[in-house]
């Protein structure tokens, strides 16, 4: 295991070496839904034993009684010796040294007001596919700017990943961004196996910002399905998807990468056209004629999307990219403006 060695400051400003720390040591899941129940299904495959963060502890009594996630993906079993659950988030993050984070991100920040510990010195790996509300900020960039956290100890966990899929074991493709390397090659290693296959990237921001956007593609391509328009105007409604998504990218984080890899392209594709995508979902009931608050309570899951929307919304009002995908689900959500005119108006634009 790589070793890295670095310096950091305590509370009244005196330097701790933290030389010698082993990342992945001690990891931790935080969140209790779906994708972090596959994640930590992916991570046992290969590590002896994870930390768990859940907040709510009837759900770990139930959890330790039954031997899977009593709320989801139930046909998961786990060997509860393998795991240290606690509803105490300080007490998780003081015992580990990686931290995957996969709570919805309308739910990160009352989270972390809980905090007591620092989170400088962690690995701080998000595989939350969403904005901070209120901040507009992506998850790595909210913990650099609100904690501290330095770059070298942000991670992403993104690529096409139903959790579903996941916990039938069927193949799939992860990335995992960090600008340290050999962070995103441990991480890597702990969650590969003969059903889940990994790389590394540095485009950290890039791949959160994709993973932003294709939650609000699927949106509109589950309007759109609603709508009844068919499986023709979809692979359009894709292909013009990816070319915003690129303008986007190249506008906010102009390096090299190519949008065509799985993390980017294959992500958007599997959010869009699956049943499994909760994005989907709530876009396919706007499309049939349901309110914004009606679907939310009817589908009694988070679409990161709607969130992820307004926010992005708000983010390219300072770059000014064209963006008619984006702004149409906008108009559709927010300003209430019917589906049919305004996905209609949409179609007008494409070719």
């Amino acid at each position: 295991m790589s070793r890295f060695f670095n310096f950091f400051s305590n509370e009244n400003g005196n330097a701790i070496n933290n030389a010698n720390v082993e990342w992945g040591t001690n990891i931790a899941v935080m969140g209790g839904g779906s994708w972090a129940t596959a994640i930590a299904k992916m991570l046992l495959e290969r590590t002896s034993h994870i930390h768990w963060y859940l907040r709510n502890q009837d759900t770990i009594d139930n959890f330790k009684r039954m031997g899977y996630n009593p709320s989801y993906l139930t046909s998961v079993r786990f060997d509860i010796n393998r795991i240290t659950f606690s509803s105490d988030i300080n007490e998780v993050i003081t015992n580990c040294d990686t931290l995957i984070f996969v709570t919805p991100s309308p739910y990160l920040k009352n989270h972390l007001k809980k905090l007591k510990v620092k989170l400088h010195n962690k690995f701080i790996v998000t595989a939350i596919k969403g904005i901070v509300p209120d901040e507009n900020l992506v998850c790595t960039e909210y913990f650099r700017q609100v904690y501290n956290v330095p770059e070298d100890n942000l991670g992403v966990l993104g690529g096409p990943s139903h959790a579903e899929e996941v916990a039938f074991g069927r193949l799939t493709y992860l990335t995992i961004g960090c600008t340290d390397e050999a962070k995103a090659q441990m991480l890597a290693e702990k969650i590969s196996s003969d059903y889940v296959k990994t790389s590394t990237s540095q485009d950290v921001v890039g791949i959160e910002y994709a993973s932003v956007l294709k939650n609000v593609y699927s949106i509109a391509a589950g309007i759109c399905n609603g709508l009844k328009y068919g499986d023709n105007f979809q692979s359009v409604l894709m292909s013009n998807a990816v070319q915003e998504m690129n303008r986007f990218l190249k506008a906010v984080y102009p390096i090299e990468r190519n949008v065509y890899d799985s993390v980017y392209l294959g992500d958007l594709l599997v959010t869009g056209y699956s049943n499994f995508s909760r994005n989907r979902v709530f876009g396919q009931m706007i499309g049939k004629g349901y309110s914004v608050k009606s679907a939310q309570i009817e589908m009694e899951m988070i679409a990161e999307g709607y969130y992820g929307t307004k926010c992005m919304k708000d983010i390219n009002k300072h770059y000014r990219v064209n963006m008619p995908i984006l702004d149409a689900v906008y108009n559709i959500l927010y300003e209430r403006i019917s589906p049919n005119i305004e996905i209609k108006l949409l179609t007008n634009s494409f070719r």
